[in-house]
């Protein structure tokens, strides 16, 4: 993605900023599927996943709640 396209790249963006933006976009995520173009659900998937692929490059290791892992949903769901 370029600057033209959504903003600058991720890459290029200091910690703290991609953070923000990361925020916004989910913010912004139910929003634009619910009423956006389909060109604006497009533009935002994209710039969705560059900036969350940037953090998981960025943060490989990130600490990980085992609510939120496949093996942790399953021990939830059994319980229901």
């Amino acid at each position: 993605m370029t600057e033209h396209d959504g903003g600058p790249s991720a890459q290029k963006l200091e910690e703290g900023r991609l953070l923000k933006e990361l925020e916004a976009i989910h913010r912004t995520r139910h929003e634009t599927l619910l009423h956006g173009s389909d060109d604006a659900l497009v533009t935002h998937t994209k710039r969705m996943n560059e900036l969350e692929h940037e953090y998981v490059r960025r943060h490989p290791q990130r600490a990980q709640t085992a609510g939120r892992t496949r093996s942790g949903a399953r021990a939830r769901g059994t319980g229901d």
